[in-house]
């Protein structure tokens, strides 16, 4: 391994979780698990919708139904924004304003609200340290943890665990009370699964549903009603993400942050703006709001 690979870790373990997570998550998902980090966070979106409240409400919305590119995309760019500026950075300040606007419209119990925020600290890990190039270290862990805290608090959540133990075994009871089967659960992870196939052409589209089978849990998997994959499906997938891992460890470390952001954007290819972002219903809705009496051009 080439020991500028190190050089993140090592500044990362000379920081405070508790003062300092804002850099904490910067560098490691900017720079270290730029790739993992975004592959975690679609797992930790998607074990939210093995909760029938949760994925009851995204149903009825319509979003997935019209336009799933269009709600990955949002719901990402917001949290890459928070996540590359910090939560005191006027674009994170922004970001969690429009996502509060978001959420704003919609009656969410706040332990639904919590658990999604636990997959947020959570997932990343696991996924890290089963396929990242290297194992995250406590230092990271907790400044996890206590960034989303942060952005949790912001976000009006209350009764959030006090500490990183404390909130794992929270989120674990939580999965094992509220897990299961719903038609709901299953029409949003069928039109996510189906978005994430629509990347690959469309002769990899049933490889693409065999690899999410292969790397979601059992729990997950039976409350979207998904059927199991094969024992070698596992092996194969799960291997070949562990060699991608190990030929990291030996390339050069990346020279400059990298988020969601910064590639090129499906569903704004021109760019986009932290208030434009969000479902096209509520934006129209906003902007009605705005100029009720509407433009010239609007009133024909």
């Amino acid at each position: 391994m080439r020991a500028s690979r190190l050089k993140v870790l090592q500044e990362i373990m000379t920081l405070d979780p508790v003062g300092d997570h804002q850099r904490i998550i910067h560098l490691s998902f900017g720079c270290d698990f730029s790739w993992d980090s975004i592959r975690a966070l679609e797992l930790a979106l998607y074990r939210t919708y093995c909760v029938p409240s949760i994925s009851a409400l995204l149903d009825r919305t319509g979003e997935f139904a019209r336009d799933p590119q269009r709600r990955y995309d949002d719901t990402a760019l917001i949290m890459a924004e928070i996540c590359k500026w910090g939560y005191e950075h006027p674009r994170g300040r922004e970001a969690i304003a429009r996502m509060n606007w978001a959420h704003g419209h919609y009656r969410i119990a706040n332990d639904d609200f919590l658990y999604v925020l636990s997959t947020f600290v959570y997932e990343p890990v696991r996924w890290i340290d089963a396929f990242g190039w290297r194992k995250t270290c406590l230092t990271e862990r907790l400044g996890y943890y206590y960034f989303w805290h942060a952005v949790g608090t912001r976000m009006g959540i209350v009764d959030i665990p006090g500490s990183y133990e404390q909130f794992e075994a929270w989120s674990r009871e939580y999965e094992r009370q509220h897990f299961r089967f719903a038609a709901s659960n299953r029409r949003v992870g069928v039109a996510t699964r189906n978005l994430f196939a629509s990347w690959a052409p469309r002769a990899c589209a049933r490889a693409v549903h065999t690899a999410i089978y292969a790397l979601l849990d059992d729990e997950v998997r039976v409350a979207f009603g998904f059927p199991a994959p094969s024992p070698i499906a596992r092996t194969v997938v799960r291997g070949a993400l562990t060699v991608r891992a190990r030929l990291i460890r030996h390339l050069p470390p990346r020279r400059r942050p990298h988020f969601f952001m910064d590639d090129p954007n499906r569903s704004h290819p021109a760019g986009y703006r932290i208030g434009e972002l969000g479902p096209p219903r509520l934006i129209s809705n906003e902007r009605r709001a705005r100029n009720p009496a509407g433009t010239p051009a609007d009133r024909g």
